[in-house]
């Protein structure tokens, strides 16, 4: 599996190739599928440009992408603690989702973030599919081994923070050491700047599900400047070979 994270809790300062708004979104999100994706996280955006957690925001942010992406391929979103900072805020927008006409197909949680479990049960509540994001550098992976929780997500995302090309890779093995078993859960692995690819090109050798995009990185594996989220995805697959 190839996800395509579109934008994340970047803005317009990351140049114009980051998509923030619906059509956008919806637009990115298309031909990033048409490349091979086959799964999308996106990070609804207020008319600021600030991640936003309000139904009101992701409402038209879900409605652009499925009208361009074709059934069955999942939309997530984050559940991130910069979009509302206040825990109790945080899981009361959360909760505010079941007015949407349609739910994202999955949410990502930060396990080291505070009010994380009680976020990810309302979005099981839900029948949101939770990504538990597990990051290098936290408590993460230990909170999670410890969550009643950990059984019924959908999948780890295993998130190295490490953004060194030369030490990304020791740091994933490292914590995927820490995670373990997961509660039996697949795990999805991927770096950010400049570990993504070494980071990625890893979960192919280990037969790991693994995501890129201009969340994750702006600069192909050359070095130069990706064009779009499409491009990434086209470089990730070539770059990514999982074991057989």
């Amino acid at each position: 599996m190839l996800q395509v994270c579109l934008n994340g809790p970047r803005g317009s300062a990351d140049g114009a190739v980051v998509p923030l708004t619906p059509e956008a979104m919806a637009e990115s999100a298309a031909r990033a599928v048409a490349a091979g994706a086959t799964d999308v996280h996106v990070h609804p955006k207020s008319p600021c440009g600030d991640d936003s957690l309000s139904p009101k925001v992701l409402a038209p942010t879900l409605e652009a992408i499925r009208a361009r992406v074709p059934v069955p391929v999942p939309v997530g979103v984050t559940t991130g603690a910069w979009a509302e900072p206040e825990p109790a805020a945080r899981l009361a927008r959360v909760r505010s989702w079941a007015a949407l006409p349609s739910l994202p197909d999955h949410a990502s949680v930060n396990w080291h973030e505070e009010g994380a479990e009680e976020i990810a049960a309302a979005l099981m509540e839900l029948g949101v599919g939770v990504e538990a994001g597990i990051w290098s550098g936290t408590d993460g992976a230990a909170r999670f081994a410890r969550s009643p929780l950990g059984p019924r997500v959908l999948r780890v995302l295993a998130e190295v923070t490490d953004t060194s090309a030369d030490t990304a890779e020791d740091t994933a093995h490292a914590l995927l050491a820490d995670l373990g078993s997961t509660h039996g859960r697949p795990v999805l692995l991927h770096g950010e700047g400049g570990g993504a690819w070494p980071v990625l090109r890893l979960a192919g050798r280990l037969g790991l599900a693994t995501r890129i995009g201009l969340e994750d990185t702006l600069l192909l594996p050359d070095g130069q400047r990706a064009a779009s989220n499409a491009q990434l995805v086209t470089a990730g697959l070539a770059q990514y070979a999982p074991r057989r």
